[in-house]
């Protein structure tokens, strides 16, 4: 079934998606998953491109997760084409998708609170002399952690030697994302960044997703909450039952119009 398309250039200035001929940094394509007698997933296409947040709304069941998880190497597409940079690619494990370029950050954030933020930086990926089972290269990770979070503007991080346990919620998230883009991440998923923040730390997770725009990466966001995906999305993609059933540009469309797309309200076109 295809998929409607509302992506036109907004008022503001903010492409829906690119009009120069520019590819996607990642494309999925017609993209299947079933489990046991389950269709998760059925012929979704899917994209992002260089200095674009794409939100990826849905009810819950919709197959939000089970798509990303398919690009982050979670699961293997059933069937379905998945493209880096015009590049058909194979993902099947998680490793597979970072050396593609291809970060997740997932709601539980993967950090481990008994270690400061250098050491979930670097964690599972530490470079030692020798490799592996030498001793760790403490003061360039430091250097490294720092120059990232720096480059972010990620200024409510006291120290980077903090144990992550002392963090707040906004300050662990701002790790994980720093930790995703020091690994030369072209494409970053971000799935539900703010849930259980409070508003000053939302804001701080909103405005970091605006600098990795700046910063010409893609980013995909998934979540619930409307109202943060009017703060930074680009274009709004919205799956139902496991389809895409529209796209909206977010200067041309409104939350209620997301709504009954989401709903399956009558009036939507799918």
């Amino acid at each position: 079934m295809p998929h409607e398309d509302r992506t036109t250039e907004g008022g503001d200035g903010r492409a829906a998606a690119p009009l120069d001929g520019q590819s996607p940094l990642l494309e999925m394509r017609r993209i299947s998953k079933r489990f046991g007698a389950v269709q998760a997933l059925t012929d979704v296409d899917f994209e992002v491109y260089a200095g674009e947040v794409v939100a990826l709304v849905g009810d819950n069941g919709a197959g939000k997760s089970t798509l990303i998880k398919c690009v982050s190497g979670v699961h293997s597409a059933d069937e379905g084409t998945i493209l880096v940079e015009g590049r058909e690619v194979k993902i099947h494990t998680p490793g597979d998708a970072t050396r593609l370029g291809v970060e997740t950050v997932y709601q539980d954030l993967a950090l481990c609170d008994n270690l400061d933020v250098v050491a979930n930086m670097f964690l599972g990926r530490e470079p030692a002399e020798p490799p592996r089972f030498g001793a760790l290269h403490e003061l360039d990770m430091e250097k490294r952690s720092l120059d990232v979070l720096d480059g972010l503007q990620v200024t409510t991080i006291s120290s980077v030697r903090q144990p992550v346990a002392s963090l707040s919620g906004g300050q662990r998230q701002s790790v994980a994302i720093s930790r995703a883009v020091m690994w030369r991440a072209r494409i970053v998923i971000l799935d539900e960044p703010t849930a259980a923040l409070g508003v000053a730390q939302t804001a701080q997770v909103l405005a970091l997703i605006r600098r990795l725009r700046e910063q010409k990466l893609g980013v995909v966001v998934i979540t619930h909450n409307l109202h943060e995906v009017f703060e930074v999305a680009d274009r709004i993609v919205v799956l139902r039952l496991g389809r895409r059933v529209a796209t909206f540009a977010h200067a041309d469309t409104t939350p209620e119009d997301v709504v009954a797309a989401i709903t399956g309200a009558k009036g939507v076109v799918a």
